[in-house]
């Protein structure tokens, strides 16, 4: 194995098919797309040098900024639930429940495996107000509330995208964050708890700063998927009702494939990596300075 990983003629003849591939399935599509921004038009009808006209137009696109301001209040609340949520589930798995948390990892994790359009189908059931009440607003009336149209409203509609999708996300990043903790030494534990640290002090001097990596990167994994949400909103509520349901890449979705355009689906989907670049890098850069302080 030594002689082979020392030859640099085998290293390329073993690197080469792979990377062969990942150019042709990432890199060219990703160039081409970023070349389609100075176009406009499609496939079908032939495309037209555009020059910078599609920057032009995404700046002054008044949907464009709906899309983005609907996308980082989504990202930053399931973001935020994922991760908190993901990290209490992985202290009770570690600290409470312990071996026979298998059980509830199970069942906790068990939403994650399912397909996102039956949990929207689910979801419009439990949430549903005509022609008949869905099992939410069957309690609230129970309780002497009114009846909600909770997706015919664009305030309340977010408020079950987020639910749905911290509800069948959170035991991912339950396991996630509960294998990071299975990382941290029982010794260190024992020690801790010998020198009195018990409770809260156990927990923000000792399990939270070895926790802080795969927190770090929890984050990371979810600030990227959310910015990116697609599938369940489509399912949902399908960017309604009107548009304000609707993220930056439903919105690409529908310029590129519905509208034919695809010079500025393109542009938008360049907003789109660069937002998805910019959000990483600062918590990469957060993540540095915490972890060397």
């Amino acid at each position: 194995m030594k002689s082979v990983l020392g030859d640099r003629k085998a290293i390329v003849l073993l690197l080469t098919p792979a990377l062969l591939v990942y150019t042709l399935i990432m890199l060219v599509p990703v160039l081409w797309s970023l070349g389609l921004t100075f176009f406009e038009g499609s496939p079908l009808g032939g495309f037209e040098f555009a020059g910078f006209d599609n920057f032009i137009r995404l700046f002054s696109d008044s949907a464009v900024w709906e899309a983005l301001w609907f996308t980082i209040r989504y990202a930053i609340l399931v973001t935020l639930f994922q991760v908190v949520l993901g990290y209490g589930l992985a202290l009770l798995y570690n600290f409470v429940l312990r071996k026979s948390s298998v059980l509830v990892r199970t069942l906790v994790f068990f939403p994650v495996v399912l397909p996102t359009v039956a949990v929207s189908l689910l979801y419009q059931k439990i949430f549903q107000s005509a022609p008949t009440d869905g099992l939410v607003n069957e309690l609230l009336v129970n309780v002497g509330l009114g009846s909600v149209d909770w997706l015919g409203a664009g305030t309340t509609a977010f408020v079950v995208i987020v639910i749905m999708d911290v509800w069948r996300s959170i035991g991912f990043y339950g396991i996630l964050i509960f294998s990071g903790l299975l990382d941290i030494p029982d010794e260190i534990i024992e020690s801790s708890r010998l020198d009195g640290a018990s409770g809260f002090r156990l927990f923000r001097h000792i399990v939270l700063p070895m926790s802080l990596p795969i927190v770090f990167a929890s984050f990371i994994f979810s600030i990227n998927g959310t910015i990116k949400v697609f599938d369940s909103v489509f399912a949902l509520t399908g960017g309604g009702p009107g548009d304000s349901t609707t993220p930056l890449t439903l919105y690409m979705y529908r310029t590129a494939f519905q509208y034919s355009d695809y010079g500025y689906g393109s542009t938008i989907a360049l907003l789109l990596t660069m937002i998805c670049l910019v959000v990483t890098l600062f918590i990469f850069r957060s993540s540095r300075r915490d972890i060397t302080s």
